[in-house]
């Protein structure tokens, strides 16, 4: 008998998602708000920013649009929402080519295949039973770092979501990083307040691979 799939795999991609996505546009307050969230972390970079990044969940691209306001980054984005997808490259966020279909734990690209890999409030929304191999799956196709913004939690906790339960998981996200990858160099950390950033209070961290 097969495995039951989890959850979160049917919500994201289905309708559940599409809600998602219909609550999160790309007003200008949230395109500036991830602008300024990405100076702080490019500030971190020291002036080696990344020629090449892929979001894992990118939803509407805020995040993208951010990036894309201050540095010419070659940028791909992994999204299993079809609706998500769509509006990425109807609102010109991203070539139909560097939309991809699917979930962190099956990335179809190659080893190092992109400077850095990131995650913004995914992680969170990761089944436990599928973090591992997508914390290894982000690690895998980054060749210079792996950056991660999440609610945090010193110990791995459920909450329910939007009355659901078994969608949202906070966690130390972090130290699984760094206990899980002996590669990984912390280069920086912080928090983002929403007073400022126009998204949820979350912890953040920057990683660079060692050489």
């Amino acid at each position: 008998m097969a495995a039951e799939q989890p959850k979160a795999l049917d919500a994201w991609s289905g309708e559940f998602g599409d809600r998602y996505t219909e609550r999160n546009a790309a007003s200008a307050d949230a395109v500036r708000g991830r602008t300024r969230v990405w100076a702080e972390v490019f500030a971190a970079m020291a002036g080696d920013l990344p020629k090449s990044a892929l979001e894992v969940g990118p939803n509407v691209g805020l995040n993208l649009l951010g990036i894309r306001a201050l540095a010419p980054v070659d940028l791909w984005g992994l999204e299993p929402n079809p609706t998500a997808r769509e509006r990425l490259v109807a609102d010109g966020v991203l070539a139909p080519e560097r939309v991809i279909s699917g979930f962190g734990h099956q990335i179809p690209l190659a080893d190092r295949a992109v400077e850095m890999a990131f995650t913004c409030g995914v992680l969170i929304h990761v089944d436990p039973s599928l973090l591992d191999q997508t914390m290894r799956e982000i690690h895998r196709v980054a060749s210079k770092y792996v950056f991660c913004w999440e609610y945090f939690s010193p110990t791995p906790e459920a909450v329910a979501y939007r009355g659901e339960a078994d969608l949202l998981f906070k966690n130390d996200f972090g130290s699984l990083y760094l206990d899980n990858f002996p590669d990984l160099q912390l280069v920086d950390y912080g928090f983002f307040w929403r007073r400022v950033t126009v998204v949820d209070n979350c912890n953040w961290w920057l990683f660079r691979k060692a050489s």
